[in-house]
């Protein structure tokens, strides 16, 4: 098929998608660098953890090769450690073993989800030994070691000091009988270990546990802090974070250990499964012998060492802050350890690292109205995502609309079904395959004589210049959105701009009749349209990939990137592809299926039906089920228009439901929450009453 597309780097993506060999900064260019906390080793991902990192992540890896800047995505599966030794015991596997089941596990689901890493590696290699080592042995070098006793639990009968995780015991604060070493599940106090009552080893419930002294290494944080401190402020500014839990929207330090003061912080363990502490360590002077690295000490430096698996050339992306930009993508729960902690032993190692420029951080997805569990079975977890049937780019959309940027937000499967069909088929979907398969029919698939010259579309256009203007500045919202690293805004954008190209169809009447009466103006429609269709392949392409590819499939074009004013692109005589369809309906009686299916069999389900007893009357689940689906009828029905305006008052109808849902899912209850919720629920009446006067005109 004939291909007449203008070229220029203004227009094609020149930077590979994620993946490819060899990427490495150039001098003198934006290159950006990418991170999403490293995933533990000894679980599946749920929905929440997915959105929470890697999957904002890798919107923004894609977003900056859509605007042709070298790019790398590294992460990997965070391996070492107290939890997956105990994981493994629980399996009765080694820790190896545990880990080659849990990565492959990982890897599985992400490439399922289209996360684009450039490498996805593993903190269980020779050059993460290393380069840990030799940051260890730097701080020893630098003065910030110091070495400390401390009193330890220890298994008589092993015989072996006992990790935090490996003591179970009563809880001292409430009398939770099977509070862990480290926290008490009963009142969420942490714990030290040799602080619970009743001490029992998880290897042998029978052996006697008692406390032993152990010498340990620490990082003099302290020491460190005025610098810390400097570099936080400095960076926040520079790099414009997001509001997170070391420093709000003014720039002010409000984490309680900051402001308290730093204090030394443990980095060895007396662990087996770990990296070995260096060898200079292990002498009679340090006594630390045997013992391994802290993981919290050694899982940030997993992101410049599975880098080194990436490339011998790794410096250049670690050691070159002039030229490197670092993003870094985690939730709300690792903001310390990513601000403070890794910077400073970066600091305190001495030499000239690529730090932290822009740190975007997510609150929590909850999952209809709880939390997920996987001992309960409640929520999606890894690869169960396929087994719903809901393509992969579905659940990118729902989950990007729902990004918790700001405050926890709610899984729900109605809105997951309503974004779908009102949003992505309705919207989205109706403007493409309406717009290419008018071209397919009439035109034979060839973009006709008579449509704009090459080149952006002027603005003061006689016959579209409010659609164009409009166009230009959704375009500016877009970039300026993406840059500040705000994903479900840009997302947003997308939406309306695909409303745009609808609303545009409508207004021009775009049929046959036009194409008889004034053929110039159907022509110059069609390839209006068609290059607004290129545009969006482009503008979807960090937010549903596989979507992007179809469009670019349909339209027989190459990758574009994208671009900052609407222009002609694809030319007259280009020759497009088969148009289909690029979602399909889902039926809403799924709704209630999949709640069952991933609702949960655990404690929390039946607290919740005690709390709502409704829950569990069969009658009043089937006549809530039929609500729905009527409600849903009267609102999709296909007797009724789907018109840019109904569109979009659906689209405004699906996010203030998921405001609501998030907000009702906030605790604790307070008079202020409840009037939020009041005023958000106010809102979503009048919108959907809006829709019922729109639908019954």
């Amino acid at each position: 098929m004939a291909q007449k597309i203008r070229s220029g780097d203004n227009v094609l993506r020149l930077i590979p998608a994620p993946g490819h060999p060899a990427i490495l900064p150039k001098e003198g260019e934006e290159n950006i660098l990418i991170t999403s906390a490293l995933p533990y080793c000894n679980n599946v991902p749920h929905l929440g953890n997915i959105i929470g990192s890697t999957l904002s992540a890798d919107v923004f890896s894609r977003y900056n090769r859509t605007r042709n800047r070298t790019t790398l995505y590294i992460c990997g599966t965070d391996e070492y450690g107290t939890a997956t030794e105990t994981q493994a015991l629980k399996e009765g596997i080694t820790p190896r073993q545990l880990c080659d089941k849990y990565n492959a596990l990982h890897k599985e689901t992400y490439e399922w989800f289209d996360i684009g890493f450039d490498y996805f590696g593993r903190t269980s290699t020779p050059l993460h030994t290393e380069i840990s080592q030799s940051i260890f042995t730097n701080l020893g070098k630098n003065g910030f070691l110091e070495q400390q006793n401390k009193e330890q639990t220890y298994c008589e009968g092993c015989p072996k000091f006992l990790a935090d995780r490996y003591v179970e015991g009563i809880c001292p604060h409430c009398g939770y009988e099977d509070a862990r070493g480290d926290q008490c599940d009963g009142c969420s106090r942490t714990l030290d270990a040799i602080d619970l009552i009743k001490p029992r080893c998880l290897v042998d419930k029978t052996h006697i546990v008692t406390t032993k002294t152990s010498a340990h290494m620490y990082l003099k944080l302290d020491a460190i802090q005025p610098q810390t401190e400097e570099w936080i402020k400095r960076s926040w500014k520079a790099g414009k974070w997001s509001p997170n839990a070391v420093i709000n929207a003014d720039g002010v330090i409000i984490d309680p250990r900051v402001k308290g003061g730093l204090i030394p912080t443990p980095l060895t363990r007396d662990l087996t499964w770990g990296v070995p502490v260096p060898p200079e360590f292990e002498t009679e002077e340090y006594g630390m012998k045997a013992k391994v690295l802290y993981v919290w000490f050694d899982a940030p430096i997993g992101y410049p060492s599975i880098t080194a698996n990436y490339t011998p050339e790794w410096r250049q992306w670690w050691f070159n802050p002039k030229n490197v930009n670092l993003y870094q993508f985690m939730g709300k729960d690792n903001v310390y350890f990513h601000t403070v902690y890794w910077p400073s032993v970066q600091i305190g190692d001495g030499r000239d690292w690529t730090m932290l420029h822009h740190l975007s951080t997510t609150e929590y997805l909850n999952y209809e109205g709880g939390k997920f569990s996987k001992s309960k079975n409640r929520g999606v977890f890894g690869p169960a995502a396929k087994e719903t049937g809901i393509p992969a780019s579905v659940w990118r959309y729902y989950l990007l609309s729902t990004r918790p940027e700001t405050a926890d937000a709610m899984f729900s499967w109605s809105d997951c079904v309503a974004a779908n069909n009102n949003v992505l088929l309705n919207n989205f979907g109706n403007f493409v395959n309406r717009a290419l398969k008018f071209v397919s029919s009439q035109y034979a698939g060839i973009i006709p004589e008579g449509g704009d010259e090459p080149g952006p579309l002027s603005p003061n256009d006689e016959n579209d210049a409010e659609f164009i203007s409009a166009v230009n500045g959704l375009l500016k919202d877009y970039i300026d959105a993406m840059e500040s690293v705000k994903l479900r805004l840009g997302l947003q954008i997308v939406m309306h701009v695909s409303m745009r190209g609808n609303n545009y169809l409508q207004s021009s009447g775009l049929n046959k009749a036009l194409m008889t009466l004034n053929p110039k103006r159907c022509a110059q429609v069609v390839s209006r349209a068609v290059n607004l269709i290129y545009v969006l392949s482009a503008l979807i392409y960090p937010f549903m990939p596989a979507t992007s590819d179809s469009i670019l499939a349909q339209l027989n074009a190459p990758a574009r990137v994208v671009p900052e004013v609407l222009s002609t692109d694809i030319l007259v005589g280009h020759t497009i592809g088969k148009p289909e369809h690029l979602f399909k309906k889902i039926e809403e009686n799924m709704v209630e299926i999949w709640k069952a299916k991933f609702g949960g069999d655990g404690e929390e389900t039946r607290q919740e039906t005690a709390a709502d007893p409704t829950k569990a009357t069969p009658g009043a689940s089937k006549r809530k089920a039929a609500a729905a689906k009527k409600t849903a009828q009267a609102t999709t029905d296909h007797k009724v228009p789907m018109t840019p305006e109904v569109l979009a008052l659906e689209a405004k109808i699906a996010e203030q439901g998921q405001l609501v849902r998030g907000l009702k899912g906030q605790t604790p209850k307070t008079p202020e929450l409840d009037a939020r919720i009041k005023d958000a629920v106010d809102v979503l009446k009048k919108l959907k009453g809006e829709l019922v006067t729109l639908s019954t005109a």
